[in-house]
């Protein structure tokens, strides 16, 4: 699994570049599930407009797997990036972009047998993305 995660990184940049950073962008294996992985992310520009935002990560997710590796994703969960759960990965596992491991573990309230965390920060840098400005000879 941890391929499918290395494969997720990319998009995880992407969005980040156009909508902003994540808090938390991970791939769990809930305690019980049978092999299908739960997609947890946290971002202000989630939580701003949570259906956009779910139908665009589905897109960069579908943009990046093969079909066979999109099946073993069940679902993406969109929490909270005040979560104390989203500050206890950051602070413990700091990473942007990347691929760390944890086993046996408990988040959310919940028993995950697996975790490949790519993103989890608690301040996450400002956006890259420069705000628009008015056109040539236009007014400010």
């Amino acid at each position: 699994m941890k391929d499918l995660a290395q494969k997720l990184a990319p998009g995880a940049q992407t969005l980040t570049d156009e909508k902003g950073p994540f808090n938390l962008f991970a791939l769990f294996l809930r305690e019980g599930a049978p092999d299908v992985w739960d997609l947890v992310v946290a971002a202000d520009w989630i939580e701003r407009d949570q259906s956009r935002a779910l139908a665009e990560i589905s897109k960069r997710v579908s943009a990046f797997l093969r079909p066979s590796e999109i099946t073993r994703i069940s679902r993406v969960v969109i929490v909270e990036k005040t979560n104390p759960s989203v500050k206890a990965i950051a602070s413990t596992m700091p990473i942007s972009h990347g691929v760390a491991e944890v086993a046996n573990s408990t988040f959310f309230g919940l028993a995950i047998r697996r975790a490949f965390i790519i993103t989890a920060q608690m301040d996450p840098p400002p956006s890259k993305a420069l705000p628009r400005t008015a056109a040539a000879g236009g007014r400010r």
